[in-house]
């Protein structure tokens, strides 16, 4: 009998002590040297160009137990890259990102979805020169695993989202340069 409540205790403070660990959200920070938002739009219908952004910081915070959690994404507009620098002084102009009044581009999650144990999408609200508009974001990839080189853990997902830009104030050009943009997000982020 002494065997048996011995047994029962130990078992009820092993799961005391492990439920809290394992429903507690983890907060992650943005790995900005794999985290590069792009964005596609047709060329007078030639081609699809694709540029993105270089600099990119933020916060995740997941609780995957419980299937909730939240995203802050700031983006440096001045660190956009086309390929082709005398373009990348052309679209920071204000007829475009207006990169002196608007240095930022931000994304704050307002719910974030699961299917299953996958991070599905996240819906929040994108702030593009002033102008805030609600998007989701798709998540067609999610994974977190122990990070090899950093030893925390680390999670990944890839999202694409569709906006306007005219929405946004930066529709020059359209329809030529197509109004539709596709926003496709590579994001890692590691544990703090």
């Amino acid at each position: 009998m002494n065997k048996l409540v011995r047994l029962a205790v130990a078992t009820t403070f092993a799961a005391a002590v492990a439920a809290p660990a394992l429903a507690a959200p983890e907060t992650f920070n943005i790995d900005n040297s794999h985290t590069f938002p792009r964005f596609e739009y047709s060329h007078f219908g030639y081609s699809t160009q694709q540029s993105r952004f270089n600099k990119t910081s933020g916060t995740i915070v997941l609780d995957r137990a419980a299937k909730t959690g939240s995203v802050e994404v700031t983006i440096d507009t001045k660190s956009v890259d086309t390929g082709f620098e005398l373009f990348d002084a052309h679209i920071q102009d204000e007829k475009y990102f207006h990169t002196e009044k608007y240095p930022t581009i931000t994304f704050k999650s307002t719910s974030v979805k699961f299917d299953g144990d996958k991070l599905a999408s996240v819906d929040g609200d994108l702030t593009i020169k002033g102008v805030t508009k609600p998007v989701t974001l798709e998540v067609s990839s999610f994974h977190c695993m122990p990070h090899p080189m950093l030893k925390k853990l680390g999670c990944g997902a890839n999202a694409t989202t569709m906006i306007k830009r005219s929405e946004f104030g930066a529709g020059e050009n359209a329809p030529y340069v197509s109004d539709e943009v596709k926003l496709v997000i590579a994001v890692e982020a590691v544990q703090n």
